[in-house]
Order: C-alpha cells, then structure tokens, then sequence
C-alpha cells in the first residue's frame, strides 16, 4: 500500500545524510558493481498532548526532530525518516532545553510510528505507537479513523464513542485503525467529569487519529477536553 505524506524540511537533510553516507560505503565497495543499497529506515511522527506544556522539542538519541516548537496539540506536520534500533526519545522545554521526558523505544525499518508526550503537573510519558498501515486498505464508501486518549485523568476510564460504538480506553490509550462509513462520524469522550464531542465529516478512503485532549475542570477553553484530529494520508492499493 502506498502512501504519500508531507515531510519537513529537517527530513531532506536526513536523507542527504544518509545519501552521504551510502556514497561514502560505496566508494570503499570491493563488489565488482561497486553498488550500495542505501539503509533501509523507519519513519516517527511526534505530538505534544501536554496541556502544560506550551513549546516542546523532541531529539532522538541526540538528534533534533525538527527546528521549530510544537504548541500544545500541535504535531510535526510530516513523518522524519530515522534509523531503526532500540533509541532514546527526549521531549524537552524547548524555551529553556529542560527535559520532559525521556524513554527508550525499538523502531523497525519500513514501519511507522507515532510519537506522543502526554501528562500535566510534573508527570509526563511519551506514548510511542506503531503505525499499522500494511492493514488500511481502500474501501469503497469507508474511512479509517484511530485515538489516543491524553485526557489528563489518570484514575478513571472514559467511555469513548465513535460512530455509534463505545468503548472504554484509559489514560494513554491509541487504538489500531478502524473502518466507519465515510461522511460525517459523531465523536465524544466521557469521562466522570467531563464530557466532550464532536461531529466530523470524513472522506472515503481517508486517514484519520482522533486527539482526545485537554485538562477536565480548566475553564480555559483552550486548555478543557475536547476532541481534536489529523488527517495522516490516504489509503491505497
């Protein structure tokens, strides 16, 4: 299944680091052909979920993803192409460089992931999900949709319904890709004391990750749950 997404402008100098370095490889080559097959890479989307934390950077193992400070509910925009192993993910303040959070994930290459810090008040994690898209296939008058759950309440499990069926997903949650009938889907979040939803038209064959977010009691309208969204591609054959 092909697909097709924006990557920034931090990714090209990524991969002419790695067209670099296959030059290099190859001019040592003893091979008759002296021919090198570039290494292969995983690809990781980063969001800040952190109602708290209003410009967040993210490095991995050293490296920075990107040059600019992604907002509350904001996201990468594109897909940075990494080198698979086991690498250490740091979220950072990236008004004063603190760190947020750090943690160690395993990237598979030619495999997508999902890189999401969640949490409020001094207690942060980053949820690193495996985008699952060897299972999103065209379907006529069909959309996909999937979740995270980063709704600041850690002691309860909110009842999310999309499209008619409910289900429960605590703190942290993100749940694999979904088939709903294209066109418009009602949304909503339930928790003990909050409640948000939404109605969102979806197109067929379109790709989508709810956003679950927000602080239950803030009086900011910016800052109280509520249900936001991406669009990460189309599906096709």
């Amino acid at each position: 299944m092909k697909k097709i997404f924006h990557i920034p402008g931090v990714s090209r100098l990524l991969l002419l680091g790695f067209a670099f370095t296959a030059f290099v490889l190859a001019s040592c080559s003893k091979n008759d052909d002296n021919q090198f097959d570039p290494p292969s890479t995983a690809q990781l989307i980063v969001f800040n979920l952190s109602p708290d934390k209003p410009a967040v950077g993210f490095t991995l193992t050293g490296n920075q993803l990107g040059n600019v400070a992604l907002g509350y509910t904001n996201y990468s925009g594109g897909y940075f192409p990494i080198y698979p192993g086991s690498r250490e993910l740091r979220s950072f303040d990236f008004n004063n460089g603190a760190t947020i959070h750090t943690s160690t994930e395993t990237y598979n290459d030619s495999t997508y992931y999902s890189a999401f810090l969640i949490g409020t008040a001094g207690q942060y994690r980053h949820v690193v999900a495996e985008d699952n898209y060897s299972d999103v296939v065209p379907v006529a008058g069909k959309a996909w949709v999937r979740y995270i759950n980063a709704v600041t309440d850690t002691s309860s499990r909110p009842d999310v319904t999309i499209a008619g069926t409910t289900e429960g997903a605590v703190f942290g949650t993100v749940s694999d890709f979904r088939q709903v009938d294209a066109g418009t889907v009602n949304i909503s979040i339930t928790g003990g004391s909050f409640n948000a939803s939404r109605s969102l038209t979806m197109a067929e064959n379109r790709i989508y990750t709810l956003l679950f977010v927000g602080q239950p009691g803030a009086t900011d309208p910016g800052l109280a749950v509520q249900v936001k969204f991406i669009e990460n591609g189309t599906a096709t054959n």
